[in-house]
């Protein structure tokens, strides 16, 4: 499925129509949490980790940090774990690192499933925090009212957001109301997944894939939008965000646009919004000499003809790859890539039958 920008709903918040427009950094900055939620779909290699991720980038400092978002040319953060309170001052310092480098325009949400104390509601406004969305356990707005409060108090754009559990219909309706009675902006009701980090819990709940290509759990869609229909006339928004869009409209999104502002002059987009170009491997000590006899044959510019050293192979334009492999006794490849800083490789074709 081709990526695509849903034109946003009216009454949509900022954070949202950045995000499925690709354009928001993706902060992971702890992967701390105590709560324990059965749903949760972090990986192993995060859950509990002190470290910090932008994107798909594990960061030791905020240098790193601000170097992935200018890679994508973000427009904005979220700010996600584990709990990024249970890391407040880190927290903090990120909002705060965020908008000395990329300006007061750029918009910041941020998640948590603790009820903050006003005085923190405080200090994030005056970092410069746009929106806050609440993940509230008990999916009643009892416990955290006075952080709502306190952070509208402070400027703070402030939402709910919960996946939309299907044996939780009773509890989610009550909530309608509650939340019709607060500074609440909008609730965000995300499908339910059913990933590897949970699919044992969401067994033990009974719950079934919903078919298709997507991790959907089923009937979540169907109490979101009855949920979604419920709320008209009250005076908030609510927004349901499906599993699919997640991955084939957010995420492959982003992917494109850093793709689209990293892209080496040799390189090309596939119609899975990944990058491809063609490689021939070569060593370290013959790189010099092969790089300069390929580029004099094919004509390449500078630009157009790289050698790789991690990888031990010279990076070409597919066509010239294509055009060569047949005269070569090397193997000739197509490679294809995640755009990512990691650039995953996602799959080598020989473009000739030397292995």
């Amino acid at each position: 499925m081709a990526s695509e920008i849903v034109p946003p709903e009216a009454g949509e918040t900022e954070g949202c129509i950045q995000c499925q427009q690709g354009s928001k950094l993706v902060l992971f900055v702890t992967g701390k949490c105590h709560w324990g939620c059965d749903y949760c779909p972090l990986s192993d290699n995060r859950r509990e980790s002190p470290d910090m991720f932008a994107n798909e980038r594990r960061c030791s400092n905020f240098a790193e940090v601000i170097e992935e978002g200018k890679a994508m040319r973000a427009t904005g953060t979220g700010i996600t774990g584990g709990d990024p309170m249970l890391d407040f001052d880190k927290t903090v310092d990120a909002v705060k690192t965020l908008k000395a480098a990329f300006g007061t325009e750029h918009h910041i949400h941020c998640y948590t499933s603790i009820p903050i104390k006003p005085e923190q509601a405080k200090e994030l406004g005056e970092a410069g925090l746009d929106e806050l969305r609440f993940h509230l356990l008990d999916l009643t707005l009892d416990r955290y009212r006075d952080s709502v409060n306190a952070a509208a108090a402070a400027g703070i754009c402030v939402g709910i957001e919960l996946p939309a559990e299907p044996d939780k219909s009773e509890k989610l309706h009550a909530l309608l109301l509650q939340l019709n009675d607060s500074p609440v902006e909008f609730l965000n009701l995300n499908e339910l997944e059913i990933t590897i980090g949970n699919q044992q819990n969401m067994d033990v709940r009974g719950f079934n894939l919903a078919g298709g290509i997507t991790a959907a759990a089923e009937g979540s869609a169907a109490l979101a939008i009855e949920l979604k229909e419920a709320s008209e006339g009250m005076d908030f928004h609510v927004k349901f965000c499906t599993s699919s869009y997640k991955d084939s409209g957010q995420l492959r999104n982003r992917f494109k646009r850093r793709g689209e502002a990293t892209l080496r002059p040799y390189e090309m987009f596939s119609d899975d919004d990944t990058i491809i170009f063609g490689a021939i491997p070569c060593s370290l000590e013959d790189a010099t000499d092969d790089v300069r006899e390929l580029a004099d044959t094919l004509g390449l510019h500078d630009g157009w003809i790289r050698y790789d050293a991690p990888s031990h192979r010279i990076e070409i334009p597919l066509s010239a790859a294509e055009e060569i492999a047949q005269h070569l006794s090397v193997p000739v490849m197509m490679v294809e890539v995640h755009p990512t800083h990691e650039r995953l490789e996602v799959g080598v074709v020989n473009l000739n039958s030397i292995r």
